[in-house]
Formats: C-alpha cells, structure tokens, sequence
C-alpha cells in the first residue's frame, strides 16, 4: 500500500473491483457507510473496517442493486486483511490499550 493511501482508499478500490459499482459509487457507498457508523474515512482501522463491512455495507450493497452483497463485503474484507500492512493493524491498538500496557510493566 502507497504512503499516502489510507485503508478507506483501499476498500473503496477493492468495493470497485468486486462489484459493477462506478469509482463514486463505491466510494460515495461507503462514505455513507462509515457515516452511519460514525467513523472518519481518514483515521479509519482495520477493526472498525470489519465492524462495517460485516454489518453495515450487506445493506447498502443490497439497496444499489449488487446481488449476494453479504459474499461480496465478505470478499473485500479478506483482501483488504490479506494485503493490509503491519501500519494498519498497529494502528488498530487503541491508545488506551497502549496507555494501560505501560501501566502493566
């Protein structure tokens, strides 16, 4: 993954590629997707990606005409998880996570 890719440019792509959706559409899809989650695209984790994907994304795949969403978000999730970096999956440890780990030693 480029420097300045984030994980919500990632999905957005692999969302793309796995159904007939135009770049927007893709993009706009999940935009509304991790709104209604409450989630900024830009400090987005792979955990809270998963949360989405899992339970968000099947709907909103569903309502724009893509057959068998609950596979395809279940596709995109495992090669976004494939291919993520270590950076995402440290960046998925919650700094009170990290806080309590110093506390501990």
């Amino acid at each position: 993954m480029e420097e300045n890719t984030t994980l919500f440019d990632v999905a957005a792509e692999r969302l793309e590629t796995s159904t007939e959706m135009a770049r927007l559409a893709a993009r706009g899809t999940l935009r509304l997707a991790l709104k209604e989650a409450g989630l900024d695209s830009q400090n987005l984790t792979l955990p809270q990606l998963r949360v989405v994907f899992e339970k968000l994304m099947p709907k909103e795949l569903e309502t724009r005409g893509v057959t068998d969403a609950v596979a395809t978000c279940k596709t995109v999730m495992d090669e976004i998880a494939r291919t993520a970096s270590e950076a995402e999956r440290a960046a998925a440890i919650s700094p009170d996570e990290i806080f309590k780990r110093l506390g501990e030693s």
